[in-house]
């Protein structure tokens, strides 16, 4: 059983609350420290939130490069913080950075 899968049981056995999002490309319900989270900024634009806790609409996005591909493909992350600007494409890229190294 996975760390993760642990964190769960134990939640759920202790009736305790743990902070669940879902991913904007596969729709899975995962505790929020396993996604990755980005937020539209106050000049529109999407940028990656590393450390969760930057203000505004926020979205996430499994922390592997087929959901984050599946993301790009059907602009769910656009979509989630209802943003149309068209430099939004850069988002993608970072998040495939970030899951590289």
């Amino acid at each position: 059983m996975s760390a993760t899968s642990q964190i769960r049981t134990m939640a759920t056995a202790n009736h305790a609350s743990l902070p669940l999002r879902k991913c904007v490309a596969c729709g899975a319900r995962k505790i929020k420290e396993e996604l990755l989270r980005v937020v539209k900024s106050a000049s529109g634009e999407i940028v990656f939130d590393k450390e969760s806790k930057l203000p505004g609409r926020g979205a996430y996005v499994c922390k592997n490069i087929v959901c984050v591909n599946k993301a790009a493909k059907s602009r769910g992350l656009q979509r989630s913080v209802k943003s149309a600007h068209t430099r939004s494409d850069d988002i993608y890229k970072r998040l495939a950075l970030e899951l590289d190294g």
